[in-house]
């Protein structure tokens, strides 16, 4: 693939471009909205608080709503990156593959029948959900003669997306206490969401940065082709489990903290690897950068598009997302 920045020294001044995005974008959410705020009584709200209806809106509602888009993106931007790495599949997302569905059915199961209602709980269970959903799109796509394929993992992850919506609705249908309880995080929003949240998923959401990292120069490696990084002396069954267990940490905790957030992993990896190329290490930085600038992006969208009304994040994310997984897969499709 054809990379815009080809030295290294403008990969380093793309990232700090990539920085600038990313604080004008956290600021921009702090100050726009429905309550129109500056930037001075952001900065006064802290400075010298006053208990005005915009200072207690500026620390107790968007400054949480920002900080919380901003980390969960970087977490969705980063396992897209992975799971397009491993399985060699450009369309691949958490959402497309099941993940973010199966994380969801196990909240909504553990809400229906175990009572479980804490964040440390829901985590917990998010991450369960998304290991599941994981494996068994991974062993569905990996079954027959010809082994794993991109196509046979898509048409995998369709179905078991399709699986557990299903039996998601089914639940909720039955059980409207269940409903009340998680539909704020099913919407997949980060409305309304509490620092406290972000604080409980944060520790898990670090680990995982750190280990895509690590991990990304092995990736290159095992990219080479699983024979080639055999003989090369690379374990390439340890960085499938690591990959995996990586990117089932960024997914659970980011559904755990704001529901199933779909397209940010596939969208935010191709624009990485235009910008730099097919080096895995610079595709997760720059992956993690710009997933946070466009999950705060469509954030404030969506408090604009439907005024006064907020439209759900997640909307979003599939107005722009959807017509970009067309394109990819028609230009998959004309290349084979």
């Amino acid at each position: 693939m054809t990379q815009l920045l080809h030295s290294t020294s403008l990969k380093i001044f793309g990232i700090l471009i990539c920085v600038v995005l990313l604080v004008c974008s956290v600021f921009s959410s702090i100050v726009f909205g429905v309550m129109d705020t500056s930037w001075k009584e952001a900065v006064e709200a802290y400075a010298s608080f006053n208990g005005t209806n915009e200072h207690i809106v500026i620390k107790e509602v968007r400054v949480p709503r920002a900080l919380i888009a901003a980390a969960v993106g970087a977490s969705l931007g980063i396992a897209g990156a992975l799971l397009q790495a491993l399985t060699k599949n450009p369309l691949a997302d958490l959402s497309i593959f099941g993940i973010n569905s199966g994380a969801s059915f196990f909240i909504v199961i553990a809400a229906s029948f175990f009572s479980v209602n804490s964040l440390s709980g829901f985590a917990w269970v998010a991450f369960a959900g998304a290991a599941v959903s994981g494996v068994f799109v991974y062993f569905l796509g990996s079954i027959g003669r010809d082994g794993m394929s991109p196509v046979k993992l898509t048409l995998a992850g369709a179905a078991m997306t399709a699986l557990f919506s299903s039996l998601t609705h089914g639940l909720l249908t039955a059980n409207e206490r269940t409903l009340e309880e998680v539909l704020f995080w099913l919407s997949g929003s980060v409305a309304g969401r509490k620092l406290e949240m972000l604080a409980g998923v944060f520790p898990y959401m670090m680990t995982a940065w750190i280990l895509a990292l690590i991990i990304a120069g092995p990736i290159n490696t095992f990219m080479l082709g699983e024979d080639v990084a055999k003989g090369l002396g690379q374990r390439t069954l340890l960085v499938k489990i690591t990959t995996g267990i990586t990117i089932i940490l960024l997914s659970g905790s980011a559904v755990a903290v704001a529901g199933p957030i779909g397209f940010i992993g596939l969208i935010i990896p191709h624009i990485a690897r235009f910008l730099v190329g097919i080096d895995t290490r610079w595709i997760v930085t720059y992956s993690a950068l710009l997933g946070a600038v466009l999950l705060l992006v469509s954030d404030i969208g969506a408090r604009f598009i439907a005024m006064p009304k907020e439209m759900p994040i997640s909307v979003m994310t599939a107005l722009i997302g959807a017509p970009f997984f067309v394109y990819v897969a028609r230009k998959g499709l004309a290349r084979s």
